[in-house]
C-alpha cells in the first residue's frame, strides 16, 4: 500500500484547504482511510476516518462540523476538506490506511502511512 498526500499549505485563520491522498492499493474499498496529524512537539493524533464504502465516517471532536472526509473509490483517493481553520490546526497531516477487518474507531494507529503534508494556519 502506497499513499501520497497533497494539498497542504499556508492559510489564514478562517480559511479552507482540501487535502488529497492517492492510494496505490489492489482493492481500495477494502481499506478504511484516515487522516492523522502531528503538531510540533506533540504526539500524533487522529483527525478523521472513513469506511471502505464511504458510508461511515469518524471524526475527532474538534474536527466535527469543520472538516469533512470523503473518498472516491474510482480514483482511489481520499479527501479531507477543512473549513474554518484555526491556528491550532497547524500540523503535518498524514494519510493512513487500515484493512477494514482490522479497524476500530478507538485504534491508536493504522497499518499504512504516507508522507505528511504540512498545513500552517496563521492567526
Amino acid at each position: 500500500v502506497q499513499l501520497q498526500a497533497s494539498g497542504g499549505g499556508l492559510v489564514q485563520a478562517g480559511g479552507s484547504l482540501r487535502l488529497s491522498c492517492a492510494a496505490s492499493v489492489h482493492t481500495f474499498t477494502s481499506y478504511v482511510m484516515g487522516w492523522w496529524r502531528q503538531a510540533p512537539g506533540k504526539e500524533r493524533e487522529f483527525v478523521a476516518a472513513i469506511s471502505g464504502s464511504g458510508g461511515t465516517t469518524y471524526y475527532r471532536d474538534s474536527a466535527k462540523g469543520r472538516f469533512t472526509i470523503s473518498r472516491d473509490n474510482v480514483k482511489n483517493t481520499v479527501y479531507l476538506q477543512m473549513n474554518r481553520l484555526k491556528p491550532e490546526d497547524t500540523a503535518v497531516y498524514y494519510c493512513a490506511a487500515d484493512e477494514e477487518s482490522d479497524y476500530y474507531p478507538s485504534k491508536s494507529g493504522m497499518a499504512y502511512w504516507g508522507k505528511g503534508t504540512l498545513v500552517t494556519v496563521s492567526s
